[in-house]
């Protein structure tokens, strides 16, 4: 087991407030299954599947045994004019699990540069199909995207925009859908809200639809604080995008692979956008990658040009890293023989039950669910939004489990792997800590 570093200063944390860490440090040795191992010899039940990524659980032999024989066979390859076989074989098994013709893979190192990708490509696709005037983003108010600038700008969470200036040029945002007090304690899809999907129409009104090159989303808005789509929102943006002949941009980095008991949103909720940004949970979390699904009328529109000629003029070192790609195709493996692209299904009932159980609780303000999600609202401190919540995480964390927060919401979205047995362990444990929590 590893010991705990002598030195700290060095690591410069990220989304975490340093100095309180590094004077109580939580430090994680080891993982398994369902579990962390802290410095400390604790055992914590991970209540987050990581940072949302760890879908199939920790060390699973299949993708652990994948990555090791493939650092023994060949560790690198370059992504530019060379190829390797395990690349084209992951892009066609992915292509495989989505619908219609979202068939066409690009591969990335992270949700963020899948962003990036994706808003390049949709930007391009208009350029060489004589539309250059159509450069304008919409993303949605408390939506994530990640941390780069393109996925920033087009994000809408207030405390990741407001330390970096200006931010990209022509983009503006829809509303968010949370808030409607009808909808509260929703065990899926919300009734009330569809309206204002037509935020995109008034949007469109505003900068005309010829301007527009996309619009992006996230079927569900999770590291906001999980917030499901009305029913019928995702149907009528999808429309709307048609009408104008804008693209449409699902950002299922936390909600693909398994998250809501479908493969991906795209078919959960049964609507299928131009392009599919993703991440987290291809790789298990195990070694940083992302890919991009891309409509194949997209691809197909790149292709014109000169046969020796360059495409598209983007891309990363370590795209379709040999290492990454058999990290991804060990997770595959181990999704399909478990079954657990889809296993969420079969406990999302529990799973709702369990969280919505909590309701009676003084402190509970809200509780929403879809699938292996859940978003536990609390009421705020006056004049310390967030501080109950990271209060509760922490008082979670000595009594081990593992949750995450954002604002005054504790989110969940455990490993795939769960029984209902950890699911008791997990609500029961929450309750116990919000009794405590002034």
């Amino acid at each position: 087991m590893s010991e705990r570093p002598n030195n700290l200063d060095a690591y410069w944390m990220p989304f975490t407030a340093n100095r309180a860490f590094k004077a109580a440090p939580r430090m994680m040795v080891a993982a398994k299954g369902m579990h962390y191992t802290t410095d400390d010899g604790r055992n914590i039940l991970d209540g987050t599947a990581g940072l949302w990524c760890c879908n199939a659980g920790h060390a699973r032999p299949k993708i652990t045994e994948a990555i090791s024989r493939q650092v023994r066979e060949m560790d690198y390859a370059p992504a530019f004019q060379v190829g390797h076989p395990k690349a084209f074989e992951l892009a066609a098994r992915l292509a495989r699990l989505m619908p219609g013709t979202l068939d066409h893979i690009f591969f990335t190192n992270s949700g963020s540069e899948s962003v990036e990708t994706a808003l390049k490509m949709a930007i391009a696709y208009h350029r060489i199909n004589g539309q250059a005037e159509r450069v304008r983003l919409i993303g949605r108010e408390r939506g994530y995207h990640g941390a780069n600038f393109g996925g920033m700008s087009v994000g809408g969470m207030p405390a990741n925009r407001k330390m970096f200036g200006t931010l990209v040029a022509g983009v503006d945002h829809m509303r968010h859908t949370h808030g409607d007090p009808r909808n509260l304690f929703c065990r899926s899809e919300p009734e009330h809200g569809v309206e204002l999907a037509e935020d995109l129409e008034r949007l469109c009104t505003l900068h005309d639809p010829s301007n527009i090159a996309a619009v992006i989303v996230e079927p569900v808005q999770g590291s906001s604080g999980v917030f499901v789509p009305p029913r019928g929102y995702l149907k009528r943006l999808r429309e709307i995008c048609d009408q104008h002949g804008i693209l449409l941009i699902f950002d299922e980095v936390i909600t693909g692979f398994g998250r809501l008991g479908a493969p991906f949103a795209v078919d959960y909720f049964g609507v299928e956008p131009d392009l599919v940004t993703t991440a987290k949970g291809l790789t298990n979390g195990v070694i940083p990658m992302g890919a991009v699904f891309v409509q194949k009328k997209i691809h197909d529109a790149f292709m014109k040009g000169p046969p020796a000629a360059i495409e598209l003029f983007h891309g990363y070192t370590n795209s379709a890293n040999p290492v990454a790609c058999a990290a991804a195709l060990g997770t595959l493996d181990t999704y399909e023989e478990e079954g657990l692209l889809t296993r969420g299904a079969s406990l999302a009932a529990y799973w709702a039950d369990a969280a919505h159980s909590l309701r009676d609780l003084p402190l509970v303000a809200d509780i929403r669910t879809l699938g292996l999600i859940a978003g536990i609202e609390l009421t705020s401190l006056d004049g310390k939004v967030g501080a109950r919540a990271f209060d509760a995480y922490l008082k979670c964390f000595a009594a081990g489990l593992l949750v995450r927060t954002t604002g005054d919401v504790i989110a969940l979205s455990p490993p795939l792997i769960i029984e209902k047995a950890q699911i008791d362990i997990i609500f029961d444990n929450i309750r116990t800590v919000l009794k405590q929590v002034p």
